[in-house]
């Protein structure tokens, strides 16, 4: 697919917002990073300081509708949208970073990708017990990385209320991965 799609039926007025901004605010560069893939490219929502409020708005609305105590953000594009939220809310930020990022005693998880692996980490200690983690990523695709960023979170003891994400590419297996986790698009593809 080359351009934005479908919205996935909203919950809100906000929501809906969230949707037509990212219609508005994220471009398609195709066959990066390899042929045949269209990268969707964030940063011209970046770049306007009020889409992005929106969107950041959005996201912390479902932190506060699911109780989240904790918002995670994974490398990289993810940390540029959970951490604004986690301020917004008063929550804690936890970053699941890529291999090798973190000092200290780490939790660490290796999924498959379509032309390899990869690995990411969380701190061992990063996450108490029993806290409400809104998980926080920009695309849903294959679900891999969301996958794997789940179990190191429930691996450290938290609950996982949801799995919040600006587009999900409904066209791929990613929500198959995920089981039962509720996962959140602002915008389906």
């Amino acid at each position: 697919m080359t351009g934005i799609g479908e919205v996935v039926p909203q919950r809100s007025a906000t929501n809906d917002a969230a949707a037509d901004v990212l219609r508005s605010h994220v471009r398609d560069i195709p066959d990066w990073p390899q042929p045949g893939v269209v990268f969707k490219d964030i940063t011209p929502l970046l770049s306007s300081p009020t889409a992005f409020g929106v969107v950041i708005g959005a996201i912390a609305d479902i932190a506060r509708e699911r109780g989240a105590t904790t918002i995670a953000g994974i490398e990289a594009r993810g940390f540029l949208l959970a951490a604004p939220v986690a301020d917004r809310i008063g929550a804690a930020l936890v970053p699941i970073r890529k291999k090798g990022k973190l000092p200290g005693p780490i939790r660490s998880a290796t999924y498959d990708l379509e032309y390899g692996s990869a690995t990411i980490e969380i701190h061992a200690d990063a996450v108490p017990a029993g806290e409400r983690v809104l998980l926080v990523d920009d695309v849903l695709a294959t679900g891999g990385t969301a996958a794997a960023a789940h179990g190191l979170l429930v691996e450290c003891g938290a609950e996982v209320v949801a799995l919040t994400v600006l587009m999900e590419l409904s066209f791929l297996p990613g929500r198959s991965r995920l089981g039962t986790l509720d996962i959140v698009p602002l915008l389906a593809i």
